[in-house]
């Protein structure tokens, strides 16, 4: 699976930002999906994920405000981030593994997406 994502930018504080991720491959619609971000100077995290069923989750941090989709048919997984705070701040990176498990380790990857919420 080959992964790009798109979307990113620069937004004030309380505004929204919706990211996209491409997917190719044959077996998109078995995996699960997640969006993963890395703030300067910290590790990367779980932001979301969703399986091939349509069952999500979320970090906690982003419950009520982010919400992720996807759409099999054209190889797309979204992520609406709504109400952003300048600590959403970060590179956004879409993720894939194989199975229904949303957590764990991600197999592939795709190139990040710069998400930059000023105060």
């Amino acid at each position: 699976v080959q992964l790009q994502a798109s979307g990113g930018g620069l937004v004030q504080a309380g505004g929204s930002l919706r990211l996209s991720c491409a997917a190719s491959g044959r077996t998109f619609s078995m995996t699960a999906m997640g969006w993963f971000r890395q703030a300067p100077g910290k590790e990367r995290e779980f932001v979301a994920g969703i399986n091939w069923s349509g069952t999500t989750d979320y970090a906690d941090s982003v419950k009520g405000r982010f919400t992720i989709s996807r759409d099999n048919a054209k190889n797309m997984v979204h992520l609406q981030m709504n109400s952003l705070k300048p600590e959403d701040t970060a590179v956004y990176y879409c993720a894939a593994r194989s199975g229904s498990r949303i957590r764990g380790n991600y197999d592939y990857w795709g190139q990040g997406t710069l998400v930059t919420v000023s105060s």
